[in-house]
């Protein structure tokens, strides 16, 4: 079930974030949205 959630995120790290999109964007060639880039983050870091 995908549930939709408000977070405010500092400057620093939405800028990271953007950064590891456009780097996954590139090495796929597929077009990745920013949720999926903040989800698998997540999913790494609580491991």
């Amino acid at each position: 079930m995908i549930r939709r959630h408000t977070i405010v995120l500092d400057e620093e790290v939405e800028k990271k974030l953007r950064h590891m999109q456009a780097d996954l964007i590139k090495k796929t060639g597929k077009s990745v949205s920013f949720s999926a880039v903040i989800n698998d983050t997540l999913r790494k870091a609580i491991k």
